[in-house]
């Protein structure tokens, strides 16, 4: 009624509340960079204090490795898994495979020589829905023994002292810490010029952003691969929620509710990035979908949530999970506007930006984007990858790719909410190389 009668005030209100979303959450981000340099919050565990810990002291642990539909890939998780320097007495790694699944439980076997070598082992998964990676880590998690859990995708390379180091900040953290986030990154970041976007983005991601978000006391979003677990934590919260497309940012809010925290640990896991942008996308509007999910789930119950979690978690919550696919999603109505007025300047435009909209939209576009682009800069030289700082300077054109992704996302979740895209692997063409912390 409201658009009826009064259509310019209503669309001047409605930008007006995405312009100071975005405000609020360009300046979130830039506080949570700030924080992350000025005292990072990452714990680090030297190669000496990881390998000092005796093999009989070390707890039993178990890795996940979820893999569907990717025979071409698990030779290289067998090599991945086989580099890990944890004693083979205390450690399962199990290959979550779903039970029709022929040609990858084929090409397991073939790399195992059978159904198990040493410490590693297949699992079937039953066939059945939801046909997602958190049904199966669910069932790997009931059938191990592990007082502490990971999990690694198929296309991992994790620095091979990783669990040690875990071990290690576990034993300094203390109890209250249920969780260690590694860092992720890629290595075929050559590959080409979305890749290079891709490594920005991500190392921004785990070495500035979530480090800000520990820093705050702020619930984090875990990532996919990489996140080291407290059996007993884990079991308390329920495990994995397998109808959640992206069950690891699920987790993490939810370990936040229950009163666990989650910490950085520097060791890095290498990934394999999409190189084609169609898988890209793929890829990314499961991410994001699993986002809404996820906040759409948590805000059901907005009272409790804030008792649990704070307001400052809250307000983390709707700006960093929350905001980021909304904002992709709401990008491209903006640049249509920027360019409406550049060609024709109708009055319509002008409508529905009053002063009160339109110098703060200006500013958060200006300043906002300018910060996002000498983000990345930065932050490729800090992660000691100068050489894709070039990539960040042209990184508006990568904003298109996250906006068709966001769009995708959006009509997924009323379509599909539970549809797990499947992203193909083994597209790189760089050869092996070892992984350091």
């Amino acid at each position: 009624m409201c658009l009826v009668l009064w259509p310019a005030t209503v669309a001047a209100t409605v930008v007006g509340f995405f312009v100071l979303l975005h405000c609020a959450t360009t300046l979130h981000r830039l506080e949570l960079i700030r924080r992350a340099v000025a005292d990072d919050p990452t714990v680090t565990v030297s190669d000496e204090d990881a390998r000092a810990v005796p093999d009989a002291a070390l707890p039993h642990y178990t890795v996940l490795v979820p893999a569907y539909r990717e025979p071409e890939v698990i030779a290289r998780v067998v090599a991945g898994m086989t580099a890990l320097e944890y004693p083979a007495d205390r450690l399962e790694v199990m290959l979550l495979l779903e039970a029709d699944d022929t040609e990858t439980l084929a090409a397991a076997r073939a790399a195992l020589g059978g159904e198990r070598r040493g410490p590693i082992a297949i699992v079937e998964v039953p066939p059945g829905e939801p046909r997602t990676k958190p049904k199966a880590c669910n069932i790997g998690l009931l059938r191990s023994r592990g007082q502490l859990v990971t999990i690694f995708d198929a296309e991992d390379r994790p620095e091979p002292l990783q669990l040690r180091r875990a071990v290690v900040a576990f034993a300094r953290l203390g109890p209250r810490v249920a969780c260690l986030q590694a860092r992720l990154s890629y290595h075929n970041a050559e590959q080409n010029l979305l890749i290079r976007w891709f490594t920005v983005e991500y190392d921004t991601w785990f070495r500035w952003l979530l480090p800000g978000l520990m820093a705050t006391g702020a619930p984090i979003p875990l990532g996919g691969t990489s996140n080291h677990i407290r059996r007993g934590a884990l079991v308390a919260v329920g495990g994995w929620d397998p109808w959640n497309v992206t069950e690891d940012a699920d987790l993490g809010l939810r370990l936040a509710r229950c009163g666990y925290e989650v910490a950085m640990l520097g060791s890095t896991t290498e990934e394999e990035a999409n190189s084609d942008a169609i898988n890209w996308v793929k890829q990314r509007s499961r991410w994001y979908k699993g986002y809404l999910q996820s906040f759409a789930v948590h805000v059901r119950h907005p009272v409790a949530l804030t008792r649990e979690i704070g307001v400052r978690g809250v307000l983390g919550l709707v700006l960093f999970v929350a905001a980021t696919p909304v904002l992709a999603m709401v990008n491209p109505l903006f640049w249509g506007l920027t360019a409406l007025w550049i060609l024709a300047r109708p009055p319509a435009v002008a409508a529905v930006f009053p002063p009160l909209v339109y110098y703060p939209g200006l500013a958060v576009w200006m300043v906002g984007g300018l910060a996002a682009i000498v983000a990345g800069v930065a932050n490729a030289r800090a992660a000691g990858k100068p050489h894709l700082a070039a990539a960040a300077l042209v990184s508006p054109l990568y904003w298109v790719l996250m906006s068709l992704a966001a769009l995708k996302a959006g009509v997924q979740l009323v379509a599909a909410p539970s549809y797990w895209e499947k992203t193909t692997h083994g597209l790189d063409t760089t050869p092996e190389k070892e992984v350091v912390a």
